[in-house]
């Protein structure tokens, strides 16, 4: 958060400039930047349990157990 804070102020440091020199470009570009930071400073910031991961689809192929009859006596 403090590291966000820092970029927050930063921006708004580089806006000024922009606008003192005629950057409309810029300007506009530093605007969305703001905003986007701004929306991460209001958010709330939450746990999200993801859950367990299940490799068996992601690593080699998976092989079912062979079924009690597909087995040789």
């Amino acid at each position: 958060m403090p590291r966000l804070q820092e970029i927050h102020a930063n921006l708004l440091d580089r806006l000024r400039e922009a606008k003192e020199q005629g950057w409309l470009g810029e300007v506009a570009a530093i605007e969305a930047s703001l905003a986007a930071a701004e929306h991460k400073l209001a958010a709330k910031h939450t746990t999200v349990h993801l859950g367990m991961p299940d490799f068996r689809t992601t690593v080699g192929r998976f092989t079912p157990r062979p079924r009690r009859s597909d087995r040789c006596p």
